[in-house]
C-alpha cells in the first residue's frame, strides 16, 4: 500500500492543463485542511487575543523565510538546475550540493541570530504586545517557528529538482501533510503545552512539508549533501539572481507585517479576523494560480531556454486565460455568499456571530484582489522564467509601499471622518460592529494589488505584444457570466433560507451551497451561448487528459 502511495505520488505529468488540474486537486486538498486547520482554532479560540498571540508569532519567521529562503526558491533555481543537469548530471549534482551547504549554514546562522535577539525584537515589531502579559509567549511561540523557514527551504531546494523531473504530485502533497502537522498541533500539542504547542504543530507540518519529498530524491539519487567544493561563481550568480526576488518577497511580508502590527493596536481579535478572512480569500489563488503557475513554469523556462518565444507567449496566454476562466466566477460567488461561507467554514464553539460578521466583511475585500493576486504569480513566474528579475522587483516595492500608506491612511481616515466609517460599515453589513477599523486594512492591501497586477500587465504586454487582446476576450466571457451567476445565487438565498434551518451550520452551508449550484448552472449556460473556448477545453481535458494520465515508473537510483 505504501509502495503504490509513493509510485502514485512519483507519477510524471507532462502536459500544462493535466498538471494544473492534478496540481490544483492537491491544493484544494490542502485548503480543505486548512479550512479544518482554521475550524479547530476558530472553534477553540473564536478571533480573540490567544489566536492574536499564535498568529503574530508568525510574522518574523515568514519575513525570514522570504528572504533566506529565497536563495533555494524554486522559481530561482528550476532554470539553472534544467540548464546545469541538461548538460550533465555531475555538474547538476554538484551545483544542488553547493546551493544546498550554503543555504544550510545561512539558515541556521540567521535562526539562531534571531532567536536571541527575540526579546528584543518582538515587542518593538509587534506593538501591541509591548506591554502585554502574554508577551513572553509570544516571544516562546515565536522561537519554536523559527524552524519552520529552515524546513520549508529546504522543501524548496527539493522542490525544485522534483518539478525538474516533472514530479507534480509530490511537490503538490507537501501542503498536505504541512497542514496535517498544524492540526496535530491544535488538537495533540495546544492540550499539553498551550499556545507554544500550536508552534510546534507549525514546525512539525513544515517538517513533513519537507520530509515527503525526500524518498523521490534518494530514488534518483538527487538528494544533495554537503560539499567543501562550492562553486562560489555559481552562488554569486545565484544570489544576484535571488537578490531582486528577495527584496520583493521582503517587500509584501513587511507590508504585510505592517498591516498585522497595525492590527495589533486594534480591538483584541483584529489580528484573527485579518488572517481568517486572508485564509479564506487565499483558496481560490492556491488552488488556480499557484497550480496554473507551478504546472506551466518548467516549460515556460524550457521554451526561453530554447528561445521559442511565440510558443512562450502561447503558454502565458493560455495560462491568464484559463487562470482569469476559474477565478473570475469563484471571486463573485465568494463575495456574495461571503457570510454563508464564514458561517460554514469557521462558525461554532468561541467564533460567534459577531465574529463571523466581521471577518465576512474582511473576507469581501480581500476577494476583490483574488484574480490579481493569481495573475501576478503568474507574471513573476514568467519574468524569472526569462531571468527577469528587477521588473517584479519594482512593481511589488511599489505595490508594498502602496498597501503600507493606504494602510495608515485608510486607517487615519476611518478615525478622523464618521461618513468614511459609516459608509463602508454600511456597505459590507457590519454597522454596530466593534473593531471595524479592521476593514481599512484588506482594503489597503487589496487597493495595493490591484495597482500591482495593473503594473504588471501593462510591463508584460510591453515586452510581449499580442498578450492582452485574447485575454481581454476571456476576461469579457468571464465577467458577464459572472455576473450573473452572483445575481442569481443571489436571489436564490431568499427562498433557500426558507427551507434550511438558518439557526444551524449545516443550514447556513446548504442555503450558500445550493445558491452556488444554481448560480454556477446559469454561468455555464451563459458561457455556451456565449461559445466560450475555454469552457470547452476544460471539458476536453477532464475527458481525455486528467483520468488517462501517463504514469513513469521512476528509474533505477544511480549512486
Amino acid at each position: 500500500m505504501v509502495k503504490k502511495v509513493f509510485l502514485m505520488l512519483n507519477r510524471e505529468i507532462s502536459g500544462l492543463h493535466e498538471a494544473a488540474y492534478l496540481l490544483g486537486i492537491f491544493a484544494l486538498g490542502s485548503q480543505i485542511l486548512a479550512l479544518l486547520r482554521d475550524k479547530l482554532l476558530a472553534f477553540t479560540f473564536g478571533a480573540g487575543h490567544a489566536l492574536d498571540i499564535y498568529y503574530a508569532a508568525f510574522r518574523i519567521p515568514d519575513l525570514i523565510f522570504a528572504s533566506v529562503g529565497s536563495l533555494v526558491s524554486a522559481s530561482i533555481l528550476l532554470p539553472y538546475f534544467i540548464e546545469r543537469f541538461e548538460t550533465g548530471e555531475k555538474r547538476g549534482r554538484a551545483f544542488s550540493d553547493g546551493i544546498f551547504t550554503v543555504f544550510f549554514g545561512a539558515a541556521v546562522i540567521v535562526s539562531a541570530l534571531i532567536f536571541f535577539l527575540a526579546p528584543i525584537i518582538v515587542p518593538r515589531f509587534i506593538p501591541g504586545f509591548a506591554n502585554d502579559p502574554s508577551l513572553p509567549e509570544l516571544v516562546t511561540s515565536m522561537r519554536i517557528m523559527l524552524l519552520s523557514p529552515f524546513f520549508l527551504g529546504l522543501s524548496n531546494l527539493f522542490s525544485s529538482l522534483t518539478q525538474m523531473n516533472h514530479r507534480f504530485l509530490v511537490y503538490a502533497a507537501s501542503p498536505v501533510v504541512y497542514n496535517l502537522g498544524i492540526i496535530a498541533g491544535v488538537l495533540v500539542a495546544y492540550p499539553v503545552f498551550g499556545i507554544p504547542g500550536l508552534a510546534i504543530g507549525v514546525a512539525v507540518g513544515a517538517f513533513f512539508h519537507m520530509a515527503i519529498q525526500i524518498p523521490f530524491m534518494v530514488h534518483k539519487g538527487l538528494m544533495p549533501r554537503f560539499t567543501a567544493l562550492i562553486q562560489w561563481s555559481d552562488i554569486k550568480k545565484i544570489v544576484l539572481t535571488s537578490l531582486p526576488r528577495t527584496v520583493t518577497l521582503s517587500a509584501n511580508q513587511i507590508a504585510s507585517f505592517v498591516l498585522v502590527s497595525l492590527a495589533s493596536l486594534m480591538s483584541a481579535g483584529s489580528i484573527s479576523v485579518f488572517n481568517f478572512a486572508f485564509n479564506l480569500q487565499s483558496v481560490p489563488l492556491t488552488i488556480i494560480g499557484a497550480s496554473y503557475s507551478s504546472a506551466v513554469f518548467p516549460t515556460l523556462s524550457r521554451l526561453l531556454y530554447k528561445k521559442e518565444t511565440k510558443e512562450f507567449l502561447a503558454k502565458m496566454i493560455a495560462s491568464a486565460e484559463h487562470i482569469i476562466f476559474w477565478s473570475m466566477p469563484l471571486t463573485v460567488l465568494f463575495i456574495v455568499l461571503r457570510a454563508q461561507i464564514v458561517r460554514a467554514v469557521l462558525g461554532a464553539g468561541k467564533f460567534d456571530w459577531a465574529d463571523t460578521r466581521l471577518t465576512a466583511a474582511m473576507l469581501a475585500l480581500f476577494t476583490v484582489s483574488t484574480i490579481g493576486q493569481s495573475l501576478i504569480v503568474l507574471f513573476v513566474r514568467a519574468f524569472y522564467a526569462e531571468g527577469k528579475t528587477t521588473r517584479p522587483l519594482l512593481i511589488n516595492a511599489v505595490s508594498a509601499t502602496t498597501i503600507v500608506i493606504l494602510g495608515f491612511a485608510l486607517n487615519y481616515i476611518f478615525a478622523a471622518w464618521p461618513l468614511f466609517r459609516y459608509f463602508l460599515e454600511d456597505i459590507l453589513k457590519v454597522d454596530g460592529q466593534v473593531g471595524t477599523s479592521v476593514l481599512t486594512l484588506a482594503l489597503a492591501y487589496s487597493g495595493g494589488v490591484i495597482l500591482n497586477t495593473i503594473l504588471h500587465w501593462w510591463t508584460f504586454e510591453k515586452v510581449y505584444h499580442g498578450f492582452t487582446r485574447p485575454v481581454l476576450g476571456t476576461l469579457y466571457h468571464s465577467f458577464v457570466s459572472s455576473v450573473i451567476m452572483g445575481y442569481v445565487a443571489f436571489i436564490a438565498l431568499r427562498p433557500l433560507s426558507i427551507i434550511f434551518p438558518m439557526s444551524k451550520v449545516w443550514g447556513v452551508f446548504m442555503q450558500g451551497f445550493c445558491a452556488g449550484l444554481i448560480g454556477l448552472a446559469a454561468g455555464i449556460v451563459v458561457l455556451i451561448l456565449l461559445k466560450n473556448k475555454e469552457l470547452k477545453e476544460v471539458w476536453t481535458t477532464l475527458h481525455g487528459k486528467i483520468w488517462k494520465a501517463r504514469v513513469l515508473v521512476p528509474d533505477q537510483v544511480e549512486l
